[in-house]
């Protein structure tokens, strides 16, 4: 598997102080095998989370669906988060257009 991980700043103008109408910084994961991908961000005031957001396959991003989270691809990307310190893991669902819990256990 391999893994790539980048940081990422997303952030209003600063006003005259120094200040942000909003200011996100996350690192985003992409785990793939050479034929599929699977991205994942974790937002840094968040150490201990992170949210698998799509499967990528011929350049293309889809959610994901119950059986993605069945592969093996999936589940190494998974023990690579919660070797991290990712103890809580989402997972954002076609089914249901919103993150679901990932089984931790």
């Amino acid at each position: 598997m391999k893994v790539e991980v980048t940081h990422h700043v997303d952030a209003s103008d600063a006003d005259e102080n120094g200040h942000h109408d909003y200011h996100y910084e996350y690192d985003i994961y992409r785990f793939s095998n050479g034929l599929d991908e699977y991205v994942a961000r974790s937002y840094i005031d968040a150490p201990q989370e992170a949210h698998f957001l799509s499967r990528v396959r011929l350049s293309r991003a889809i959610l994901l669906r119950p059986e993605d989270l069945k592969t093996a691809l999936f589940a190494a990307a998974a023990a690579h988060l919660r070797a991290a310190g990712k103890a809580r893991l989402q997972w954002l669902s076609e089914e249901t257009g919103g993150y679901l819990p990932l089984d931790n256990g």
